[in-house]
């Protein structure tokens, strides 16, 4: 595999179409929200084999706050992509504070074994308080 080839097969599943992940207005201050998503899917992009995952996202709202069913289907979107653990994690992340605008945001995403691995994501965004 040349390098053209590991470059495409790295940028996997980031500039897909997902669907839009909607939001409402928050009417409370300093409080942080947890999401858990035990059942995440989505393709290995090496092997077209399926990875799982918990993922697992708090975030301190400022003027809005996610609605959970697009939220959902958002997360649905994966299923079929091919899409590397680092590039899903970090592009949630990216998709989610775009949507909303969170003071703080983390995102941790906990993989299931591929290869007798397990494998665990961190990210964040913005400042913790």
């Amino acid at each position: 595999m040349d390098n053209k080839e590991k470059l495409k097969l790295a940028e996997g599943g980031l500039k897909a179409k997902l669907p839009e992940i909607e939001i409402f207005p928050n009417l409370f201050a300093n409080y942080k929200i947890t999401i858990s998503v035990p059942e995440y899917t989505s393709l290995c992009p090496h092997t077209a084999l399926p990875d799982f995952a918990t993922i697992t996202i708090q975030y301190v709202p400022d003027q809005l706050c996610v609605e959970l069913k697009s939220f959902k289907y958002y997360i649905l979107g994966y299923r079929n992509l091919g899409i590397s653990h680092e590039n899903a994690v970090n592009r949630i992340l990216k998709d989610f504070t775009k949507a909303c605008k969170p003071k703080w945001a983390a995102i941790k995403g906990e993989f299931t074994p591929r290869g007798g691995i397990i494998t665990t994501i961190e990210a964040e965004f913005g400042k913790h308080e």
